[in-house]
């Protein structure tokens, strides 16, 4: 008889009911409820880890799932960032201008205040000119539709161009790398239309929402980002499940002999890339509001590698473990390098955490790749299910 699909599956309902409690937890301890034992920096800091833990599950289904190790999904995480970026740095200048211009004898014309607020927005640029793509930043659905649009496009041309000549292995790696660093350096560029090394700036301040204090707008974006991971962990757990789950493993172990079965494993790897590619620009799109800003370092090809670093500790192939392994390092790094871990005096050297967090950091990837090869993850696997 078949089972259900949490009957196949039980570590999802135990996932979904972890989180559950960790955001009801997370809500009651807030400021928003007058309680106060947690601040509303660190509930920022806790939902931009949940949206990390999104991406990095996005990483484990092409990479430990699919046998993809690309090194570009972190791109697709900052054009999401940027593309409602776009949105929020416009309508929040938008309101400014009409405020500034609001007590003048003659009202405004539309390309007055078009051209106030380019002046506003691309004058750290020497600008003030609206590029082609800004075209939409005007309309929130048009940008909401863009975030999940642009990656989703980018990740399928190069998917496609890349898997029908099929490169595999390390030159599928090196040309994703490729990818996210042209992107990067574009981006670095004024005349990219995304001012360039300033990025985009204020994203915290939500249009419309002004005279709402940010303890409420943080717990509203902690939710949405614990929706988010649920729903992704949920889905990208139906994907490798079943059928589909064994082909893509499959490809993972032994292409050669998937594609001899006369599946075309082409189809299923692209299909793989491009819906994590969108995943993990959701995820993007609901880090950058948290995080305030965006700027081209944050789709630099180590942003990239750190993102494999975080599956590789948590253990690839296993959704929880790339959850853990991202929710484990970037909590870490916000400890080490925010101040919160006191200096080791050695005696005749003193180690400040924030020069040696990196160091650290690679230590640890290194002892796991030798010592847990399965990661937290497996170590996890190893306590539950004791070998009889």
């Amino acid at each position: 008889m078949r089972r259900s699909f949490i009957g196949e599956n039980p570590s999802v309902l135990w996932f979904l009911l972890a989180l559950s409690l960790f955001t009801l937890g997370v809500t009651v301890l807030s400021e928003v409820t007058g309680v106060a034992l947690i601040s509303t920096s660190f509930v920022k800091t806790l939902g931009k880890t949940l949206c990390l833990c999104l991406i990095a599950v996005a990483m484990d289904v092409v990479w430990g799932y699919c046998g993809i190790l690309s090194l570009g999904h972190f791109a697709f995480f900052g054009l999401g960032g940027y593309a409602i970026g776009m949105w929020l740095m416009y309508a929040r200048t938008e309101a400014i201008v009409l405020e500034s211009l609001a007590g003048q004898p003659l009202p405004p014309t539309p390309q007055e205040v078009s051209d106030a607020i380019g002046n506003q927005i691309f004058g750290v640029v020497g600008s003030s000119e609206f590029p082609l793509i800004w075209a939409f930043a005007d309309n929130l659905y048009l940008q909401l539709l863009m975030v999940v649009l642009i990656p989703g496009l980018l990740a399928l041309v190069f998917g496609w161009l890349a898997f029908r000549s099929r490169v595999t292995g390390v030159y599928l790696s090196i040309l994703t790398q490729a990818m996210t660093l042209a992107l990067s350096l574009y981006l670095f560029q004024n005349d990219s239309g995304l001012r360039g090394n300033n990025g985009l700036s204020g994203l915290q301040n939500i249009p419309g929402y002004e005279d709402t204090s940010q303890a409420v707008i943080s717990i509203v974006f902690f939710w949405a980002s614990a929706f988010a991971l649920g729903a992704g962990y949920l889905f990208f757990a139906w994907v490798v499940s079943g059928k589909m789950g064994s082909v893509i493993k499959g490809i993972r172990d032994n292409e050669a002999r998937v594609r001899f079965l006369g599946y075309h494993v082409e189809s299923y790897k692209l299909f793989v890339f491009t819906i994590t590619a969108v995943v993990s620009a959701i995820a993007g799109a609901l880090y950058y509001p948290q995080a305030g800003i965006i700027n081209p370092g944050e789709i630099a090809p180590i942003a990239s590698i750190y993102l494999a670093v975080w599956v590789a500790i948590g253990g690839r192939g296993r959704l929880y473990g790339a959850v853990i392994g991202a929710a484990f390092v970037s909590l870490l790094s916000s400890w080490f390098t925010g101040g919160g871990a006191p200096p080791l005096n050695l005696g005749f050297y003193t180690i400040q955490w924030t020069d040696w967090w990196l160091v650290l950091l690679g230590l640890s990837f290194v002892a796991v790749t030798l010592f847990f090869p399965k990661g937290i993850g497996g170590l996890f696997d190893y306590l539950v299910r004791k070998p009889e």
